[in-house]
């Protein structure tokens, strides 16, 4: 089964993918957040294609481990997913993914234009693949 993150955003989701063998992430697309239903569509076409197990949504935490105002959306979103999916939903701890994919981006020479479009995909994707290291 391949899991699914995604990195929660008011205008766009980042969205990354693990292999079958759930070893490796690999960033696939961001979604525009609004119209939420649109959102839900290609989401659950992603489902469909990818065959997948689990959902893994990033869960903002403060720096010391507290939750703050971009938490509770989060927590309303999953609410939401959980309504209408029924694919499992976990949450993860995504303290400074978005950091480190700009960081990964401007090392790997992204102009700054793209790199608008590539940093919530590789967020997601920093995201999983903490989850796949886990080493559980």
């Amino acid at each position: 089964m391949r899991i699914l993150a995604i990195d929660h955003g008011t205008t766009r989701m980042g969205i990354a993918i693990s292999d079958e063998m759930q070893m490796i992430a690999q960033p696939l697309e961001f979604i525009p957040a609004d119209p939420f239903d649109r959102f839900m569509v290609r989401l659950k076409e992603i489902l469909a294609e990818k065959e997948v197990g689990l959902i893994l949504v990033g869960m903002p935490r403060n720096m010391n481990g507290s939750y703050g105002p971009a938490a509770e959306k989060v927590r309303e979103f999953v609410a939401v997913l959980k309504e209408s999916l029924v694919t499992p939903i976990q949450t993860w701890d995504e303290r400074l993914t978005s950091a480190q994919a700009n960081r990964f981006l401007i090392g790997a020479d992204v102009k700054r234009e793209k790199r608008k479009e590539k940093v919530d995909k590789t967020a997601a994707a920093i995201l999983l693949q903490s989850y796949l290291d886990r080493g559980v």
